[in-house]
């Protein structure tokens, strides 16, 4: 079974922390606070073991300085502008928590929420909550799961939901990865491919502008393999939804992207349920705390959030991420690593 030992308390409840062991040596240590990858142990070509994800050691720097690393982010990822959106004819307001704007589900999303471990075994942990109806201005009772699963050389992360009233549904995972190990510099340098021909532009807000733009000649297009630093769109490199273009296959995933670190020969392809993902660069990460005495300098890890596109429900040209009662919401990410 999951080794499962407290981890200390956050807003005075118990955090439980969670181990998983696979075959190649693979570790993953997960928290019940924000029901989040807290660490992701994988060989080099070596085979020597690093932890990939970015992070924190103790309950009071997770909740000081972790904000989003590592966790299920929900009830809607990503922003909506204005906080708001209509619903059946009916006007939504959210809890605003990025200026005018809702952030990764408001101020008590599901990224600081404490979930309950709902079943566990040799090779998987499960996570759950409810969120109540008007839970930061969302409509309906939502029941969500997260499970992390170990497939051989592959981490599964399985996100689902059902609703007792219609709403709007986009959890997603907000691990930030340096292939070098975590606290080993920035990810400039690292090789990304993205299985994408189109992608959102947004303002200076980084809501999407509505668009749908091509890649090609543009700093957007990693259609071929290339360093993620040898060409950035601003001085705060990538914040931008890819629209995935790959087709799905017949174990229901579309490859989604490959990234790769050269100097070790980590290689993580990524394949998703989902039609976009979130190409985030951490711009704003500035020395501060992280795992084992490091400290993350700006770019210290880049975030792959499979999503629904950001601001969806204000944007019907976009796929939609309604869940009405009955229905059942699954967004699957699998993470397969081999040596480069």
């Amino acid at each position: 079974m999951a080794e499962i030992t407290p981890n200390g308390r956050i807003d005075g409840a118990e955090v439980q922390r969670a181990s998983l062991t696979g075959p190649n040596g693979m570790r993953v240590v997960l928290l019940s606070w924000g029901a989040r990858l807290a660490e992701l142990w994988v060989p080099d070509r070596q085979g020597t073991l690093a932890d990939i994800v970015l992070g924190h050691d103790s309950p009071t720097d997770w909740q000081t300085h972790g904000t989003y690393l590592g966790a299920t982010c929900g009830r809607y990822a990503n922003r909506i502008a204005g906080g708001r959106f209509a619903l059946d004819g009916r006007r939504v307001q959210l809890d605003r928590n990025e200026g005018p704007n809702t952030l990764h589900g408001g101020s008590m999303g599901f990224d600081r929420r404490h979930w309950t471990i709902d079943s566990q075994s040799d090779t998987h942990v499960t996570f759950a909550l409810i969120s109540l109806d008007g839970e930061m201005g969302f409509p309906g009772t939502l029941t969500a799961r997260t499970t992390y699963r170990i497939d051989g050389p592959a981490l599964m992360i399985e996100m689902t939901a059902a609703t007792d009233a219609p709403t709007v549904v986009n959890l997603v995972n907000h691990a930030y990865f340096n292939l070098a190990g975590q606290g080993a510099g920035d990810i400039m340098g690292h090789q990304l491919q993205v299985e994408a021909n189109h992608y959102l532009p947004v303002d200076h807000e980084l809501i999407p502008t509505g668009e749908i733009l091509s890649v090609a000649e543009t700093p957007f297009d990693f259609r071929q393999p290339r360093t993620i630093g040898a060409k950035l769109p601003g001085p705060n490199a990538f914040d931008h939804n890819f629209c995935l273009s790959a087709p799905i296959g017949a174990d229901g995933l579309r490859p989604c992207l490959t990234a790769t670190d050269p100097a070790s020969g980590r290689r993580m392809r990524l394949s998703t349920t989902e039609p976009g993902v979130q190409l985030y660069t951490g711009a704003h990460f500035a020395g501060g705390p992280g795992k084992r005495g490091a400290h993350y300098p700006r770019f210290a890890g880049f975030a792959a959030e499979t999503q629904h596109f950001p601001d969806t429900p204000n944007n019907p040209q976009f796929p939609s991420a309604r869940l009405d009662p009955g229905q059942s919401y699954r967004h699957l990410m699998r993470l397969d690593f081999t040596p480069a």
